[in-house]
């Protein structure tokens, strides 16, 4: 039974372990080298309980995966609209965790104050796409090319689902 605890600095380390694990792939972010806790402190602090949680998920002891709120654009008239980040242990992806995960984030968003949950999606990263339009987001937008890694341009689509 997956348990969604409200991050600590603690978890902090295998957070970022989750997140590095997804660099070499090209496929979830746009950094291409890994980063460091200290990196992510910053990051971490935006985050509260309260509007923008960041949640460590578990199966008992096991760890699944981490996800996230990110507030969008930075002002007032914004702040019911979030970015939606998940994030799955390499030992946990393609079992099916993404769908519960991003269930639970949309059940939650409203009582976050959330109405409008967006999701950053890399038009080359086919599961997490299909994962998103399942759920109901549909594609709100799309920078076409506007990421280079390792000299190969990639486009950044934007999905959409209103929440409440």
């Amino acid at each position: 039974m997956m348990q969604f605890n409200h991050a600590t600095i603690e978890d902090l380390p295998v957070i970022v372990d989750i997140y590095n694990s997804t660099i070499p792939g090209r496929m979830v972010t746009a950094d291409t080298e890994p980063v460091s806790v200290d990196d992510k402190l910053a990051w971490f602090n935006t985050h509260n309980s309260s509007t923008r949680p960041l949640w460590l998920i578990k199966d008992g002891e096991t760890v699944i995966g981490w996800s996230s709120y990110k507030s969008f654009y930075g002002r007032p008239a914004y702040n019911g609209t979030a970015e939606v980040s998940i994030y799955l242990h390499p030992s946990q992806r393609g079992k099916g965790f993404g769908k519960s995960i991003l269930d639970h984030c949309i059940y939650q968003a409203p009582s976050l104050g959330i109405h409008t949950l967006l999701g950053f999606i890399f038009s080359h990263n086919e599961p997490s796409i299909r994962l998103f339009k399942q759920k109901g987001f549909t594609q709100w937008g799309l920078f076409p090319d506007v990421a280079i890694m390792d000299g190969k341009p990639y486009s950044l689509a934007i999905f959409g689902l209103k929440v409440s």
